[in-house]
């Protein structure tokens, strides 16, 4: 049982607080997240729909333990607390396309106070395919296109695709015991990444890929319709075989795919530059200086990959655009005075006191 007052906070409470503000002020909405690393995404996204009349304060819950599983502890502390003025921001993981098939999965997809990414996690963003050459350019202020990379996760998504219909399959079932998310990103590794021949990588996963999904048919021989009846409706889900990189697991894509082969690509970049420079200096000082200030100049390629942002026009994220935008119309100060008026009764039965409001100002 909450000894304290801040540890019953809500959304009533904080709607509350906002009540006691002036009426010029801007209505304050709290937006909780999971961990240190999502608070900038979440804080991008919910910074366009700021105006006059409202804006958001992306926190991270107070007593939020450091470890794994830090949705389920989110989840935990804002259950049946989230609403018009308080709200959850999550990654989707395979939440979102379990649909509802466990309690964590429907709490997140029914809830209209709790918005999630769509795609696995906010890594797959940054590592959105038409984002990467600007990435490129970022890191080594060289803008030469020399690699496709719109084409090379595109065929990366088609040979992964069917074995991550599976992965889905087993999940809606609660059996990832029998063949787990892990076991998944084992089987869709790419190994090195070769700039000379980059897609070898590819053609080893759909080998690894077919030997897989042929265990998976002798262990499950009745799973044939159901299997089919899954791959469509993640099509409509929006899970395309071009765009199945942006929902298999962030951290492998990030880590095991696109930054090694994001180092590689900016190497060669980098050292274009660099022969650039050494061919058009005039003496060995000017190439000297010049090398040094180019050096100076670069960054960090994981540095620059998780403050991309070039994954706005990305079909996931327009559909949490959207969703942000009917819970605002939703819970407008003129939607909710209509409500009001329409039931009356209910329109208030739990809002704090005045003093309370004021402890509860003091302990946000």
């Amino acid at each position: 049982m909450a000894k304290r007052l801040r540890d019953n906070i809500s959304s009533d409470y904080i709607n509350a607080a906002n009540r006691l503000r002036s009426k010029r002020a801007r209505r304050r909405i709290v937006a909780y997240v999971e961990s240190y690393d999502d608070v900038f995404f979440w804080r991008l996204v919910l910074s366009e729909f700021e105006d006059d009349t409202r804006y958001f304060e992306v926190m991270l819950p107070s007593k939020m333990k450091l470890s794994k599983g830090k949705k389920q502890v989110l989840m935990n502390m804002v259950k049946n607390k989230v609403g018009a003025d308080m709200i959850a921001c999550v990654d989707a993981d395979y939440d979102f396309l379990e649909q509802g098939s466990n309690p964590m999965s429907k709490y997140i997809i029914d809830n209209p106070y709790v918005f999630h990414t769509y795609v696995y996690a906010i890594e797959n963003y940054q590592c959105y395919a038409r984002s990467l050459h600007d990435v490129c350019v970022m890191v080594t202020l060289n803008d030469h296109l020399v690699f496709d990379f719109d084409d090379w996760f595109a065929q990366y998504s088609q040979a992964v695709f069917p074995l991550f219909v599976w992965s889905i399959w087993y999940y809606r079932r609660g059996e990832h015991n029998d063949f787990s998310i892990s076991d998944f990103n084992r089987v869709i590794e790419t190994g090195n990444f070769n700039m000379q021949d980059p897609y070898r990588g590819i053609a080893n996963i759909r080998q690894k890929v077919g030997r897989r999904i042929i265990q998976l048919q002798r262990e499950n021989p009745d799973a044939k319709e159901s299997y089919l009846a899954l791959k469509e409706e993640l099509k409509a889900l929006g899970v395309t075989p071009d765009t199945t990189y942006l929902y298999v697991q962030g951290h492998h894509v990030f880590d095991k795919v696109v930054l090694p082969m994001m180092n590689k690509i900016c190497e060669k970049l980098r050292r274009e530059r660099e022969n650039e420079i050494n061919y058009k200096a005039v003496h060995g000082t000017q190439r000297q200086n010049e090398l040094s200030c180019y050096t100076h100049s670069m960054s960090s390629v994981a540095q620059m990959l998780k403050k991309n942002t070039g994954y706005f026009r990305a079909a996931p994220y327009l559909r949490l655009k959207a969703d942000i935008e009917r819970f605002l119309k939703a819970t407008s100060p003129v939607t909710l005075a209509a409500d009001t008026l329409s039931d009356p009764a209910g329109s208030s039965s739990s809002l704090a006191s005045n003093d309370d409001v004021s402890a509860v100002i003091d302990a946000l």
